[in-house]
């Protein structure tokens, strides 16, 4: 044991203590890190707290896209009224990529191609867009799902403002440094996913170690766990994402 302090860092819509009570049911004891940050728990302090300038200019009114399959997201104490009608809202808040919130808190499923439309007349409007959840896709039973990530890249290229409440912003690094009282130096960020994880602490200032063996297997040719990756392969694949590792591991594992 070096007595280093850990913090899971993660792009989760779900508030922090979700993702804390996920890591139990995994198997990991929690006592083991000083906390969580998640994309959801920035949004919501954010939401909440309103003292960063471009937050308490946002307006309280919303389209919400939410989960359903996944369970929508509660947007209780933050004073937000979610409306249906694009005229009527102020910004845009995403939390998921399967459904759309309503004034009374439910969420009715929907297709991607119809939020995908929805952003259109949002972004025809000039409304800002909140993501909490940068992630473009996620691996679930071996096959990707798509995340909010992709469609705050859709609103982007329709010339719509995003903030991204998440990795690869160094909001959220800075965000887990100031809960372990840590500075840059004392830091280093391990994860799985180039663009997000390895660009964020690169931003962020901090050293990072890439774990080769998740999201990005097929493309370095990884077939099985704890596989060691060609490190040349490693090499051409960075500055595809630009994002450079100070370390690269197979597996997070001790």
């Amino acid at each position: 044991m070096t007595g280093s302090k850990m913090v899971i860092i993660s792009n989760s819509s779900r508030r922090a203590s979700t993702t804390m009570e996920k890591m139990k049911s995994l198997g990991f004891d929690p006592s083991l890190f000083v906390g969580a940050i998640t994309s959801g728990e920035l949004t919501h302090q954010y939401l909440h707290r309103r003292d960063d300038a471009w937050f308490a200019a946002l307006g309280r009114s919303c389209i919400h896209m939410t989960w359903s399959d996944r369970g929508a997201i509660s947007l209780e104490g933050l004073d937000l009224q979610v409306v249906e009608d694009v005229g009527e809202a102020e910004f845009v808040l995403v939390h998921g990529t399967e459904a759309m919130g309503t004034p009374s808190g439910t969420a009715i499923p929907m297709k991607l191609e119809d939020l995908e439309k929805t952003l259109e007349h949002c972004a025809a409007k000039k409304i800002p867009m909140v993501v909490a959840n940068p992630d473009f896709v996620t691996v679930e039973a071996r096959a990707l799902r798509v995340m909010p990530g992709t469609l705050a890249a859709k609103y982007e290229k329709l010339g719509g403002e995003v903030k991204w409440m998440g990795k690869p912003d160094k909001i959220i690094y800075e965000a887990a440094m100031a809960m372990a009282d840590v500075d840059v130096s004392d830091s280093i960020a391990v994860g799985d996913s180039l663009h997000h994880d390895i660009k964020g602490a690169n931003a962020a200032g901090i050293q990072s170690a890439f774990i080769t063996g998740g999201i990005h297997a097929n493309e370095l040719g990884l077939v099985g766990f704890g596989e060691a990756a060609d490190l040349s392969s490693v090499q051409a694949l960075a500055p595809k994402y630009d994002a450079y590792p100070s370390y690269v591991l197979p597996a997070f594992t001790w």
